[in-house]
Formats: structure tokens, sequence, C-alpha cells
């Protein structure tokens, strides 16, 4: 049925068009594409650009026709010497390849050994302070071990006062090696 009155309505499509507006800001009305045309300093690049494009899009037309006829040419070359040019383009990658790595090693290595070298200047730097640090603790340790040796051997002496010459204490007992009982 909807086929049915498809077909005794033909439908018309209608185009109504629109003048866009917008509003400037001033309040003035003005359409979405001006009346004007381009500005002078537009048509002045398009002249200048233009011929330059020109130029550039025929010398890029003449260089793909040029790479297409040496391509053309070489290629029997190439097929006919291809023996000889594989082992020689592989010979020469490998040298280059040894060359990189070579160059590439020996930077390794000069970047290490500038480390070392950076890191030996730094200690060396402080060894003078870490010297005098050691010598100010032996000098402190020399210094109390003076004064304990004084003190000991003030009381030894202090001791062997109070026993006296003949290995008595003043105190009237006998003690000592000359006493026997």
């Amino acid at each position: 049925m909807a086929t049915h009155d498809r077909d005794r309505h033909p439908h018309q499509v209608q185009v109504h068009t629109i003048q866009h507006q917008r509003y400037d800001q001033g309040g003035n009305k003005s359409s979405l594409f001006p009346q004007q045309g381009p500005s002078k300093s537009k048509v002045l690049a398009v002249m200048a650009l233009l011929p330059v494009g020109g130029i550039l899009l025929g010398l890029a037309g003449i260089t793909l026709v040029g790479s297409m006829i040496g391509l053309a040419l070489a290629t029997p070359v190439f097929i006919i010497f291809s023996p000889v040019i594989i082992p020689a383009v592989l010979t020469i990658g490998l040298a280059v390849a040894g060359f990189l790595t070579s160059g590439t090693f020996g930077l390794t290595g000069l970047s290490s050994l500038s480390f070392l070298v950076n890191s030996l200047r730094q200690a060396t730097g402080t060894v003078p302070e870490q010297i005098d640090y050691a010598k100010r603790r032996v000098q402190d340790m020399v210094d109390y071990t003076g004064q304990k040796t004084k003190e000991v051997g003030q009381t030894i002496q202090d001791k062997a006062h109070e026993i006296g010459p003949e290995g008595q204490v003043h105190g009237g007992a006998k003690e000592g090696r000359g006493a026997r009982t």
C-alpha cells in the first residue's frame, strides 16, 4: 500500500535559499560572505607565488622523469654486475658499521675514563681535609693517653709512698716481701 501511494503522488523538492546575516560590532547587518574583493596584498602574493609554484612543480616533474630514465638504464647494469655489487655493498656496509661501532666504543671508553678522572680529582680535593681530621684525632688520642698515663703514674707513686721503703704500710700492719710469718 505504501508503494501504491508513492506512485500516485510524486514528491517535489523545493530549494529555499536563506540569506545568512550577521551583525558586526556596530550593530549593522552584514552577510557571511563579504561583498568586497580580496585585498591588494593577497592579489600580489598570489601573483608572486603562482610562477614560483609552477616552476617548482615543473622541476619536480623533470626530476621524476630523469629518475625513471636513470633507473631504466641502470637496471640491466645492476643485473649484470650483481654478483660483484652485492658483496661490495655488503663489505662497505660492514666496514662502515665497524667504524661506527669502533667510534662508539671509543667514545664510551673516553667518557668512562673522564668520569674516573673527575672522581679522583674530587676525592683528591677532600683528602687533605681528611688527613687534617685524622691528625687532629691522633693528637687528641695522644693527649688523652698522656693524661691517663700521668694519672696512673701519680696513683702508683702515691701507693708507693703509702707502703714506704721497707714494704710496710704506715698504718702499722706488716705487708710486703720482707715480712714472713
